[in-house]
């Protein structure tokens, strides 16, 4: 009998539809590995229909997705590896932080709880949610031309515009509200047990030229896993900007988490 597969669980993040995640499913499955990508709640199963239904993602916070990939999670045979991108890595940093998962990759985390830097290329990302406090209970759409600052600006300008024609969907601006107040926040739901110190691994990834998650934004998050013993590594891609898990060079992250996980035993 062969051994059972260990679930790998990917998370997106805001503004990409969980179908972008298709070839690392492909290449997880064949180093091994039972991967799935289930879209955040109420979000439709094609690109095209979440964005003839906007008012699906309206008002989903952090809480809503961490509880409704926990479910999943849970739900599985085995423990799964955890693989999240923007909210997504925020998110596999949660469940970590509760025991959720045998290890967890988050790649251009969200800001957590506790990291205060606060670059302007960051700020300039955000804007399109943030920059009216009404959409709070919206969902918004990236047009390519914030697509292109905030994900593809490491990549040539039609590759971007390619994108996010192929993969971009309204998204919920509740987190980025969440977050962006989380350090005046006594219950934020941006904040993460980074003192765990019987959780999986966890690997933070880095792109040097991302605006959403700046470099130092996630060199930061590390720091707050100072007082946990528990394995916590960063891993930084030059140039490589917010798109890394879509674009041309996608490879080269996965590739490097696959090493990271069998270097970790998972």
């Amino acid at each position: 009998m062969t051994a059972p597969r260990r679930p790998a669980l990917f998370i997106h993040g805001l503004w990409l539809h969980a179908s972008s995640w298709g070839p690392w499913l492909e290449l997880f499955r064949a180093n091994g590995y039972e991967p799935i990508a289930p879209g955040w709640p109420n979000e439709p199963p094609t690109v095209e229909e979440a964005r003839q239904h906007p008012e699906l993602a309206a008002d989903i916070g952090i809480d809503d997705a961490t509880n409704h990939y926990r479910t999943i999670a849970e739900s599985l045979d085995a423990s799964p590896v955890l693989v999240g991108h923007s909210f997504g890595g925020l998110i596999v940093e949660k469940l970590l932080g509760q025991g959720v998962g045998a290890a967890g990759v988050a790649i251009d985390p969200a800001q957590i709880k506790g990291v205060l830097p606060l670059p302007l290329a960051q700020l300039r990302s955000g804007l399109p949610a943030l920059g009216n406090p009404a959409n709070l209970h919206k969902a918004i759409s990236l047009t390519k031309k914030e697509f292109r600052f905030s994900f593809g600006n490491a990549v040539s300008e039609e590759e971007s515009d390619a994108l996010h024609e192929k993969w971009t969907i309204p998204s919920p601006a509740r987190p980025l509200f969440q977050a962006a107040v989380a350090n005046f926040a006594l219950h934020s739901q941006a904040k993460v047990d980074t003192d765990n110190a019987t959780r999986g691994p966890l690997l933070l990834i880095s792109g040097a030229k991302d605006h959403t998650v700046p470099d130092v934004i996630t060199r930061s998050t590390l720091k707050q896993y100072r007082d946990s013993t528990a394995v916590t590594e960063l891993k930084r891609f030059e140039g490589r900007g917010h798109s890394l898990t879509v674009d041309s060079g996608w490879r080269e992250v996965a590739d490097a988490i696959l090493v990271w996980l069998k270097e970790n035993g998972v």
